[in-house]
């Protein structure tokens, strides 16, 4: 029976969808404390099927996933797989009914080589009491071939470019025999190139039969990969459909409630005469960095475009220091700075908001309210002689930012760890804003956040430049730089290959530019 909260389309004649589902969630609800984190949710996965799920971050994709990795049990309703009601009682009893669950923060051991990660956790083949590792390795290359894995097996997967630890996930999974496996934001860090790529290795384990668990925030993907599509609000799923019978802005007003926030685009704007905040001459760091000279103005939006590997996040290092540069100044308000550290480049002013948010920028056992204060203890404290911090003011700017950035949790006291992807984006940049920049930095802001929480960040970084800070956004997202920024630098292999100013920053523009230095070169060669 379904929950009576759904939003049903009519039948499809989708070939994907013959015969019973393999999952059937029926009336599956979970509240934690006061929150409902799930309400009476009804979804069907078929055998060979790309299922997308999506929402705003918060609406129940998460624990629904939990559910069905044996991390958590729900309250009221029932799973049942291949029409026998399931006990999903652990991460184990989930393993071996061949669930597999790759997370958006990959769990493979950079130090480890390729075939320890895909052998990780599993009985290994062995021969005379030892370790048979010529038969595992034999496995292991029948499933890397399987999905265009090419590196050698001994390779240490810390050098392996994200697309690639992506296919060392899947391939983990594929050494086992599997029926279902999901996959949480798996483009996010990825060029278009490794994307297709990626799309290319689901389609082949669904035509293998495999069915695939999607979540993403990128409904045009969605649109694209997947055969059925459930969407969450509010721990209610309102649309289960397949994507024949639905549009993006069906999906869209599903997500958001018919309440999104827009996106402004900036005016077009010359800057030149407007005092720089920041600049760089010349930066240099080995082969990463090279030769690169940017102007960041006071309430100016620079966006840092390119495809990923082109060196924008190394910059940002630089500029954070987090990385020291061979050669080259960076200078702040006109002034030479040497930021050593990170911690001298926060007195100096400067803020940054990585792309690792998990392991980067946040202490994830630690709760909201020691989170968003973490930049500004300073300002905190009772007294510039006594040590003490004043928990009447941190909790009082937290719930400010709280309430500005919409996060959602039950308490300031919650444990970082326990939000959504986006909430947990939203409390690292939440945290900056504690503080009077003069630059902030955002490395991927949209990465994991939901379309309606998207235009709300996109207009905090707009106050922000607003209120005559600079800021520089890095995004793989062609789509997002034109809302925000007023002047894009487009990076390859490490140096500006070209900049786009006002009405020139469009997505084809920008897609153009971050090709072009290839096509140059290519062409020289001949």
């Amino acid at each position: 029976m379904e929950s009576e909260n759904v939003i049903t389309t009519k039948n499809n004649t989708s070939t994907k969808r013959i015969g019973d589902p393999i999952i059937r969630v029926s009336d599956v609800s979970k509240s934690f404390g006061g929150v409902q984190a799930l309400d009476r949710v009804s979804i069907d996965i078929y055998p060979g099927e790309v299922h997308g799920l999506i929402g705003a971050n918060g609406a129940g994709k998460s624990t629904l996933i939990k559910i069905l990795s044996g991390d958590i049990q729900q309250d009221s309703g029932t799973v049942y797989m291949d029409n026998q009601p399931l006990n999903i009682d652990n991460p184990q009893d989930a393993y071996n009914l061949g669930f597999s669950f790759i997370h958006q923060e990959l769990s493979l051991i950079p130090k480890f080589s390729i075939i320890e990660n895909l052998t990780l956790g599993m009985s290994k083949p062995k021969r005379l009491g030892l370790i048979d590792w010529k038969t595992a390795r034999r496995n292991a290359k029948a499933v890397t071939e399987r999905i265009g894995l090419e590196h050698s097996m001994d390779t240490p997967v810390s050098s392996l470019s994200v697309a690639d630890q992506w296919l060392v996930s899947i391939a983990h999974s594929l050494m086992r025999n599997i029926r279902i496996m999901s996959m949480d934001e798996p483009t996010a860090s990825l060029s278009e190139e490794e994307s297709n790529r990626l799309f290319k290795v689901i389609h082949d384990l669904v035509n293998d039969g495999v069915s695939v668990l999607y979540v993403s925030h990128r409904l045009d993907e969605i649109l694209t990969l997947c055969d059925g599509i459930s969407v969450f609000k509010d721990g209610v799923c309102v649309l289960s459909t397949e994507k024949s019978q639905t549009t993006k802005q069906e999906l869209v007003e599903a997500i958001v409630g018919g309440r999104m926030a827009d996106s402004i685009v900036p005016e077009d704007i010359d800057f030149s005469s407007k005092p720089i905040v920041l600049e760089t001459r010349n930066l240099t760091q080995g082969s990463k960095v090279r030769d690169v000279s940017l102007e960041l103005h006071a309430g100016e939006v620079v966006g840092l475009g390119g495809l990923v590997g082109s060196g924008r996040t190394e910059l940002a290092n630089l500029i954070f220091g987090m990385e020291k540069p061979d050669s080259g100044e960076i200078l702040l308000e006109e002034t030479p700075i040497n930021s050593k550290t990170p911690t001298s480049a926060i007195n100096s002013g400067i803020g940054l908001v990585p792309e690792e948010r998990r392991s980067q920028g946040l202490i994830l056992k630690d709760s909201v309210n020691f989170n968003i204060n973490l930049v500004s203890l300073k300002e905190l404290r009772l007294s510039s002689i006594l040590p003490f911090l004043s928990r009447k003011k941190s909790a009082s700017v937290s719930r400010t930012i709280i309430d500005r950035l919409q996060i959602k949790t039950p308490s300031i006291h919650t444990s970082v760890l326990e939000l959504s992807g986006g909430n947990q984006q939203k409390v690292v940049i939440g945290k900056w804003l504690t503080k009077d920049l003069k630059v902030l930095i955002l490395d991927e802001p949209s990465r994991g956040v939901d379309v309606g929480a998207r235009g709300e960040i996109h207009g905090k970084i707009r106050e922000l430049a607003n209120s005559g800070a600079g800021v520089i956004v890095i995004s793989s997202d062609n789509e997002e730089l034109p809302l925000i920024c007023n002047t894009v630098y487009i990076m390859a292999e490490g140096k500006i290959a070209g900049i786009l100013r006002g009405s020139e920053i469009t997505q084809d523009a920008i897609s153009y530019k971050s090709y072009e230095h290839f096509i140059e070169e290519k062409g020289s060669k001949k």
